[in-house]
């Protein structure tokens, strides 16, 4: 290898933490986001419904991807259009909508923490479906932090039994799409450039964005009172960093890494997210901390190169 090539290595190897930890800050606080967008009157009536939500976060996201990345998708070719389109559904689409009623019933913090079973769903439905390998190290470190995100459950369960935990199978549905999304990338969408992927995710699902809005009276909403201009300031917040910026940023992880790897940030994204919570009054016990330490190791093991493979 030359030094040229050594230090292309070397920048490399570091900017896939730097990605790693920026988008688990930005995914991380993306929860809270969506609770505070959701909103609240007095009488405990959402500002917005779940649907309403997750079309204006739809629709303002791919204005600006489209606005910046029209150019980079017109270059992609028509064969890679099915491939975008299904990326666009299960990477963005579905999970807006899954993970707003989600927060209809259950904490911010518990949303982040079941989304680190992330990682788990990649490896399977990697090796199952798509082919790609990993070791064995990986294999150990998705299932220690499957462990750790099980313990944060439960603890969550224990201390707030109010709670509807039937609506954890949303989150776990759209960690489902989360994790087809990251193979297809890794496989089919190798060579395409981050922002065409990503504007093309929004060039296909607008309009199915827009329907939905609509359909869901969105356009009966009061958008001079105080209440929807508030919830709107939330998910412009929410658009600009944790799907605008993020998805560029995560597509391009993708290909610089393994799928794994990239999904690997949900680990993190627990401890931001309960962070949060905590300071929006949300409870955090010990044994969620013990729980978010377990989570940790477990990133350290997932994250490491690979030096013996455990499926091809």
């Amino acid at each position: 290898m030359t030094f040229a090539g050594l230090s292309k290595f070397m920048k490399e190897s570091h900017l896939k933490y730097v990605y790693l930890i920026i988008l688990s800050v930005i995914w991380g606080t993306s929860f809270i986001l969506i609770k505070k967008a959701l909103g609240q009157d007095s009488s405990g009536n959402l500002t917005l419904q779940p649907l309403q939500l997750g079309a204006l976060r739809t629709m303002i996201s791919g204005v600006i991807l489209i606005s910046i990345g029209w150019n980079s998708f017109s270059k992609t070719k028509r064969k890679d259009w099915p491939w975008l389109a299904l990326s666009g559904l299960l990477g963005t689409f579905f999970p807006a909508f899954l993970f707003a009623y989600a927060q209809t019933e259950i904490d911010s913090a518990i949303s982040a923490i079941l989304n680190s079973t992330v990682p788990l769903i990649t490896l399977i439905l990697g090796a199952v479906l798509f082919g790609i390998s990993f070791s064995r190290r990986q294999l150990l470190g998705v299932i220690i932090g499957l462990g750790g995100a099980v313990g944060l459950i439960l603890a969550g369960m224990e201390s707030n039994p109010e709670q509807n935990y039937l609506f954890v199978g949303l989150v776990l549905i759209a960690c489902c799409c989360y994790a087809s999304n990251v193979n297809i990338i890794k496989r089919y969408l190798q060579n395409i450039k981050p922002l065409a992927i990503a504007t093309a995710n929004f060039v296909f699902i607008l309009p199915l964005a827009i329907i939905v809005f609509l359909s869901a009276d969105g356009a009966q909403l009061e958008f001079t009172s105080n209440a929807v201009l508030t919830s709107l300031g939330y998910i412009v917040i929410l658009c600009v960093f944790g799907t605008v910026a993020a998805k560029v940023m995560f597509n391009k992880l993708v290909q610089m890494t393994s799928p794994v790897f990239a999904s690997s940030v949900t680990y993190l994204m627990p401890v931001i997210g309960l962070t949060w919570g905590t300071l929006d009054g949300e409870t955090f016990t010990i044994w969620q901390g013990v729980a978010t330490g377990i989570i940790i190791l477990a990133v350290i093991l997932v994250t490491r190169g690979k030096k013996e493979p455990a499926s091809k």
